[in-house]
């Protein structure tokens, strides 16, 4: 019998991406890490995430995505990863 620890804390499934010379590319693990590793902003709201890939993290039901997106933009610009202004692009997956 499989056992599924996240299949319920983890339950949606989010793209995050930057645009780039008018291209949308995925954020690279290592950003997302660093952003979810470092917890900078000391929100437990955020506690519930888990990055997987390059443009792919799960967070749970009560992360709120606009404050997430808006917390790791500011994140990204100030480590130099995406350029002051940029917006970044996290869209829930069905």
């Amino acid at each position: 019998m499989p056992l599924w620890l996240n299949q319920f804390m983890f339950a949606r499934n989010i793209r995050v991406e930057y645009e780039s010379g008018g291209q949308k590319l995925p954020c690279p693990l290592k950003w997302l890490d660093s952003f979810f590793m470092r917890n900078f902003t000391n929100a437990s709201v955020f506690d519930d995430t888990l990055p997987l890939g390059d443009g792919q993290i799960e967070i749970g039901s009560k992360v709120p995505l606009s404050a997430l997106a808006t917390a790791m933009e500011d994140w990204f610009q100030r480590k130099g990863y995406i350029p002051k202004g940029s917006k970044l692009i996290l869209a829930e997956l069905s």
